[in-house]
């Protein structure tokens, strides 16, 4: 049984005078009504059925309902979606919409089990993250801290609310936010294996893979990067040229620190998704020739033209400049060729476009399997 603190206070808002029941948060009372605490089949009409014997009455203002884990702010926010008006409550839908208000409210919703109101909440905060100032891409180092912090909160309340709509688009706002800065793929990577997002984990993965440095420097050597992307990395740097103000710097900068558990996977990622593309640049995508092209066409040299096309544009500079666990920059590197390929002589149209559609599948079967390369 937990002890009230000797120093509490009335809460200005949401102590009411009328108030059947008096709850504790941390060292604030709040007095407000049974009856409305009792709505949606909440923890709290369980909780006021319960026989009470001799005990003095729970919610009276000598034995008040003790709430642990949340703070007088939070369960005031989530109080005001139970009395507000119609009016105040149409405010949520506009670009006025308090966002951390209405996070409180679905958590709280969500932990004393106020259902109708979870689901309000988290449709409004849904609504939020295509108008809300606080979501999106910032420029300085204080705001993409907070902007971290609130995406994170939402997509763990998301999680924890199984509401999938809002969970789909979080995670391609975050998808979005990692081409634009690399902390938001650190962020996301760390989500998804926090939280077992498979959406998340190979794009994740595959960002930070690309634009970080995965095996740090050594005195002779250059930074071992794994994606081909940024600074130079393919020649050798002398012990000579690396000065002590190079090293600092490099010591400053605000990347966050990978796990062993990640670094290893990054490292597996790597190496399964070249071995794979070793793979594919030698052996094109299948496809079925048109029925036609066996009548009026040679088929041997309609393949032959595929193959040939194939060898040439997985070894271009537009692909090989491209990291070599890329594949799918350098696959849809190949499809932007293949729309620029024109007219074949000695490929027929139908199997053309065949074939077009057999690079479409292979890119389509990457992306899902992509989060398997870093398991």
């Amino acid at each position: 049984m937990q002890r009230m603190p000797r120093d509490t206070v009335r809460d200005d808002t949401y102590y009411l005078i009328d108030g059947s029941c008096v709850l504790l948060v941390d060292d604030t009372l709040f007095n407000v009504h049974r009856t409305i605490l009792s709505k949606d089949c909440s923890f709290f009409s369980g909780l006021f059925t319960i026989p009470q014997g001799h005990n003095p009455v729970e919610g009276t203002s000598d034995a008040p309902i003790i709430l642990t884990g949340d703070t007088p702010s939070e369960f005031r926010n989530f109080l005001w979606a139970l009395y507000a008006l119609p009016h105040e409550l149409m405010a949520v839908h506009t670009p006025r919409a308090d966002l951390n208000q209405l996070i409180d409210i679905a958590r709280i919703s969500n932990k004393y089990s106020f259902k109708s109101l979870e689901t309000w909440s988290l449709d409004a905060i849904q609504d939020s993250t295509y108008t809300s100032p606080d979501i999106g891409p910032v420029t300085k180092v204080q705001e993409a801290h907070e902007s971290t912090a609130r995406i994170t909160k939402l997509i763990r309340l998301a999680q924890t609310c199984s509401h999938d709509r809002l969970l789909t688009t979080l995670i391609s706002l975050l998808r979005q936010l990692m081409s634009l800065n690399i902390q938001y793929a650190y962020l996301a990577m760390t989500l998804a294996d926090e939280l077992e997002l498979r959406a998340l984990r190979g794009a994740a993965y595959l960002e930070v893979m690309s634009k970080s440095t995965i095996v740090p420097r050594l005195r002779g050597l250059s930074d071992v990067g794994l994606g081909g992307k940024g600074k130079d990395k393919d020649s050798l740097v002398g012990a000579d040229s690396i000065t002590q103000d190079e090293l600092e710097e490099e010591e400053e900068e605000d990347t966050p620190i990978l796990t062993p558990s990640q670094r290893l996977r990054l490292l597996s990622g790597y190496y399964r998704l070249t071995h794979t593309w070793d793979h594919l640049r030698t052996h094109p995508p299948p496809f079925d020739h048109a029925p036609t092209c066996g009548a009026t066409w040679h088929q041997h040299g309609c393949t032959q033209s595929w193959v040939e096309f194939w060898k040439e544009k997985t070894k271009g500079e537009g692909v090989v400049s491209l990291g070599m666990a890329d594949v799918l920059g350098r696959l849809r590197a190949v499809q932007k060729e293949f729309d620029r390929w024109g007219s074949a002589t000695y490929m027929h149209h139908d199997c053309r476009m065949s074939a077009r559609r057999g690079l479409a599948e292979c890119v389509r079967r990457l992306e899902e399997s992509l989060p398997d390369y870093f398991e």
